[in-house]
């Protein structure tokens, strides 16, 4: 049965053709979009990162901050280091954060003064990194002049800043001022969630939707950092270690190792409390 357009609500309105409009039945529900499993997989993925560290555990954005700064200067950090870790390993991206520290507190107001060359210097082994020092700089005059040497609170404004995309907005939101508006989503959530059938996407951006559509919302903040560490240690980008996959037996799109396969060197840290 078609989807009729009542004249009573809609006087100016044609009826659109019923043969441009989807049947009730056509009309995907909650239960068609939500993957087979996820729950299981998903309590699987969570046990198995909380007995395995990652980078992220420990270089993530707002672990680069200055924990003991005022309110405001750590987020600004937090969202400095979010704009400094796009393209670039956690490793790379502490190390940059540290040379940043070495030169006083990292504000608005020292980044606006701070000479373009000398943040270059400090941050020359992230990805991109000129065009980033130019972001940096521009986003820190906007921050000192429209919010006191604080970052905007909403994705809107967020996103006019200069570099900042969707997921970096997403990610500061929930880092800096623990708001869950969004699931950032990252090379990593984007494969993973793939390969796990839990999206079937050729963009982050896709994702994003895909996930919010029927992931509940009190999980948006933890699945980017758990799937994030499981890529990092793991789930790699050509080479996913199937083998010591948690979740191999559910995941469609397993690949059995050949027995001469030499799995990833990239060390898994097990936590010294690890059953």
């Amino acid at each position: 049965m078609g989807i009729e357009v009542t004249e009573s609500r809609n006087k100016n309105k044609r009826t659109a053709p019923a043969s441009n409009l989807k049947a009730e039945s056509d009309i995907p529900t909650i239960k068609e979009i939500t993957p087979k499993n996820w729950k299981i997989v998903y309590e699987e993925l969570r046990e198995w990162r909380r007995n395995h560290i990652a980078p992220v555990d420990i270089m993530c954005c707002d672990k680069l901050a200055d924990q003991h700064a005022e309110p405001e200067i750590f987020r600004f950090q937090t969202l400095v280091a979010l704009m400094l870790s796009s393209r670039t390993r956690d490793e790379v991206t502490a190390e940059a954060m540290k040379n940043l520290h070495t030169l006083g507190t990292i504000s608005a107001q020292r980044l606006v003064s701070m000479k373009s060359e000398v943040l270059d210097r400090c941050i020359a082994k992230v990805g991109f990194h000129r065009t980033k020092t130019r972001f940096i700089k521009a986003t820190a005059q906007i921050c000192l002049q429209d919010y006191g040497g604080d970052i905007p609170k909403n994705i809107g404004e967020l996103m006019k800043l200069p570099g900042v995309g969707p997921k970096m907005a997403y990610l500061t939101l929930q880092c800096a001022w623990k708001r869950n508006s969004g699931i950032g989503v990252d090379i990593h959530v984007h494969r993973i969630a793939n390969r796990l059938g839990w999206a079937n996407t050729t963009s982050t951006t896709r994702t994003q939707q895909d996930l919010e559509d029927w992931l509940p919302k009190h999980l948006w903040a933890e699945v980017n950092p758990m799937l994030v560490g499981f890529g990092q240690i793991l789930c790699g980008t050509k080479s996913p270690n199937c083998g010591l996959c948690p979740v191999a037996n559910l995941c469609p799109s397993f690949q059995i190792p050949p027995p001469s396969r030499k799995f990833s060197s990239r060390e898994i840290f097990i936590k010294p409390n690890a059953k």
